[in-house]
């Protein structure tokens, strides 16, 4: 099942995007994904095994930091593409000092409809 948590009710907790980001091959497959990629080209651009980027990648999906989508092939095989989910993330300390965690949302974040469109459209194309 392909996750997007930008739709998702509730926002991640500050605890659950610094935790994210808490680690250096996290940190790798934020910067690594220019371009949307698969977690198999994402191990090998990192070097990390992918048993251990799939986990990096819940992680990281978990915590509104990267989009699912998937990517329809004429072969069958479908893939998963892992795409950054921000453009920007902010850490500040509000009124009541805690810190807070604010991320900045692609300006071109598509909606589920505009998705579903894209994807019947790649769909017929393939057939």
């Amino acid at each position: 099942m392909v996750r997007d948590p930008s739709q998702r009710d509730d926002a991640p907790t500050t605890e659950e995007v610094l935790n994210a980001l808490g680690d250096e091959p996290t940190r790798a497959i934020i910067t690594e994904l220019s371009e949307p990629m698969t977690a198999n080209e994402l191990s090998d651009a990192c070097d990390i095994p992918l048993s251990t980027m799939y986990r990096k990648l819940d992680h990281l999906t978990d915590a509104n930091l990267l989009i699912e989508s998937t990517e329809i092939r004429r072969s069958g095989q479908h893939a998963t593409l892992y795409a950054r989910g921000f453009d920007q993330i902010t850490v500040s300390v509000d009124d009541d000092e805690q810190l807070v965690v604010t991320a900045e949302r692609p300006a071109d974040e598509q909606t589920a409809d505009r998705r579903l469109e894209e994807l019947w459209t790649q769909m017929r194309e393939e057939t």
